[in-house]
């Protein structure tokens, strides 16, 4: 029998990491501070989790400095294949603990752990950088000897940035960890690893499994949970940290960068989407709406999520009527069921913001044709939870609030359009650009508007573009470079030209 939320929330608080990881060393907050760690779907308290003080922040960037400063940590390939290969090691052997864990913090579905939010990134997250370090082209020699001729030795070398501020979100928290954690210690960087507030437990836990399960030499990750503001922006203020990898929300990474820009930090900034599926009018029209399914999943909590749909006219009715179907027929509940596609909110918080957007769009004029508010008749023990019906709005133009800024939530705006033109001039009309998407009956004109539009990534006719060897990152207020991939793993390195005579 399946569990319920309570249930497995109590299982994941028996088993869950409290402690920081600082200096090789998994301790208490100064002081034995502490704060709850609640259940999205619940609204009930798991347990606590460690929150640091500025004084256990400033120990931790001490500890990567001297890491990354004193030991041979970003010069030995070896040490740095063999202890990433233990994480991916430690970490597959409590995958299943992980998963409920996932579960019960996040709130995210257990159909959504089967792909994006565990099992893909646990299959190439790590690995993937593990090979980039024997494969990469680590330095080349320049043609020639330029001006001074060809006793003049030019070699080009790549070497890590330093002391690297991995800040992460709630949303699909081991995903992006690990791939901010594979690319930058596989670099040869040393690490501080700030996971989300609302999500600590599973950041403590892969600090537990370096401290007791790999060679990582004492500095190289340190682990960090605060719900402090404060505490957290010295992550960005102090100088003894050379980069920011940050992704969460556009707001925060503007933050950042003012933060930072004092010490030249140099920042990787993956931030908020508004992205786009585009109907084109050659389209299969049964394909609308599975294309659309997946604002629903993990109640819309993705950035890369495709929370417009713009539609030819001449499939609009059609869009609207499948898209009602569909979003009705969405299994909402508890993220324990496997069946349930769309789960809670993070916070209380965040769901009275996306019933605020909903109701501001609804008074705007906008026709809000499936959802709009709270779930009804859910068990008696997610009556706390955080949870928004999944919600289609139509008849609102493309610069409208609800057309342009972030829900977050489980929303899709339908827009019509006559022109692949317009089409293209709509997508490209927010200040997002950092994923979307084109249906069409015909390959070459589907690519011929994805082509035109100006975001990181983007699928046709459903390609899937995520992978761990395939850049992803947005253009505009969706952000600065890129994480996985080459471009992502050359994020995190910084290059030197070094001449010498023969």
């Amino acid at each position: 029998m399946t569990p319920t939320s309570v249930e497995l929330g109590r299982r994941a608080a028996e088993r869950a990491e409290r402690r920081l990881l600082i200096d090789g060393a998994l301790v208490e907050a100064t002081g034995g501070a502490t704060y709850p760690n609640v259940s999205p779907a619940t609204g009930l308290v798991l347990g606590e989790a460690a929150a640091a003080t500025a004084d256990d922040m400033r120990a931790a960037i001490a500890a990567a400095r001297r890491a990354f400063d004193e030991t041979d940590w970003s010069s030995d390939k070896e040490l740095r294949k063999r202890c990433l290969t233990q994480l991916q090691a430690a970490i597959e052997s409590e995958k299943e603990d992980l998963r409920e864990e996932i579960i019960a913090e996040v709130g995210s579905p257990d159909m959504a752990t089967r792909n994006a939010q565990l099992d893909w990134p646990l299959r190439e997250a790590l690995n993937y950088p593990i090979r980039l370090i024997d494969e990469f082209g680590w330095e080349r020699t320049l043609d020639g000897g330029g001006l001074f001729g060809p006793k003049n030795i030019r070699k080009v070398v790549k070497e890590a940035v330093g002391v690297v501020a991995a800040i992460t979100p709630s949303n699909y928290p081991i995903e992006v960890i690990l791939n901010k954690l594979g690319p930058a210690l596989a670099a040869g960087n040393t690490v501080v690893l700030k996971p989300d507030p609302n999500a600590p437990w599973t950041g403590l836990r892969l600090g537990r499994l370096i401290a007791e399960k790999t060679d990582f030499p004492a500095g190289v990750v340190n682990v960090v949970t605060t719900p402090d503001n404060d505490v957290a922006g010295i992550l960005a203020s102090d100088p003894r940290v050379d980069l920011i990898s940050f992704t969460g929300s556009t707001a925060v990474g503007k933050h950042l960068m003012r933060e930072g820009a004092d010490s030249f930090k140099r920042v990787f900034l993956e931030l908020g989407g508004k992205s786009a599926l585009i109907v084109l009018d050659d389209a299969d029209p049964s394909k609308i709406v599975m294309g659309a399914m997946g604002t629903c999943q993990h109640a819309g909590q993705g950035c890369a999520i495709n929370a417009r749909l713009l539609v030819h006219r001449s499939l609009y009715d059609t869009a609207v009527a499948s898209v009602k179907a569909g979003f009705s027929m969405a299994p909402v509940g508890d993220p324990a069921d496997p069946g349930v596609l769309t789960g809670p909110l993070i916070t209380a918080k965040a769901k009275d913001k996306v019933l605020s957007m909903i109701a501001e769009a609804r008074e705007a004029g906008g026709d809000v044709i499936v959802g709009g508010g709270v779930p009804e008749n859910l068990p008696e023990h997610l009556a706390d939870g955080h949870f928004v019906q999944p919600t289609a709005i139509a008849g609102v133009g493309p610069d409208s609030a609800i057309a342009q800024e972030e829900v977050f939530g489980p929303v899709l705006v339908i827009i019509p359009f006559d022109t692949d033109d317009e089409a293209v001039t709509i997508a490209n009309s927010t200040p997002f650009g950092l994923a979307g998407a084109v249906l069409s009956g015909d390959l070459d004109r589907g690519l011929a508007v994805a082509n035109r539009i100006r975001t990181g990534s983007i699928g046709v006719n459903g390609g899937m573009f995520y992978s761990a060897d395939a850049p992803f990152g947005g253009f505009g207020a969706s952000g600065i470079g890129r994480q996985c991939g080459i471009e992502g793993f050359e994020q995190y390195l910084e290059t030197r030209t070094i001449a010498y005579r023969a």
